[in-house]
């Protein structure tokens, strides 16, 4: 609006700038770059659609083009045109795991009836594991 009103009414850019509040920075501002950014996407699409790397996430992308390609852009940029692009992978959620319900723990039918495991055992001036069951006898 400010520079149609330079235009058209021939006032100051000052004065519009101050009119519409913006600086006179924003005024002059020129987006550049734009042909860079639709190489950027070029080259997003086609990795997307290639079979080898089309399951790639932005990270595998973006480390092809700079290490393999070269290029030199920055990974922010890369990233804004990969999400504009909409080729964000889903991430899956994780399957989990099916836990078995725990069979109840068995209990003696008679007194001094036991049943024990014998995990940790002295040998040689240090605790060693082993796996010996001691099943005393039921006396």
């Amino acid at each position: 609006m400010a520079k149609e009103a330079v235009r058209k009414k021939g006032v100051s850019v000052a004065l519009a700038c101050r009119t519409f509040g913006i600086s006179e920075t924003c005024y002059r501002y020129e987006a550049k770059l734009s042909d860079e950014n639709a190489e950027i996407a070029d080259w997003l699409v086609g990795l997307a659609k290639s079979e080898k790397t089309r399951r790639w996430g932005f990270g595998l992308c973006y480390l092809f083009l700079r290490n393999v390609k070269g290029f030199a852009w920055n990974h922010k940029r890369v990233r804004r045109i990969y999400c504009e692009l909409e080729l964000n992978l889903r991430i899956k959620p994780r399957k989990r795991l099916v836990r078995e319900v725990p069979e109840p723990l068995a209990v003696p039918e008679r007194p001094n009836e036991m049943w024990s495991m014998e995990l940790a055992s002295p040998a040689f001036g240090s605790w060693q594991i082993s796996l010996e069951m001691a099943v005393p006898s039921g006396h």
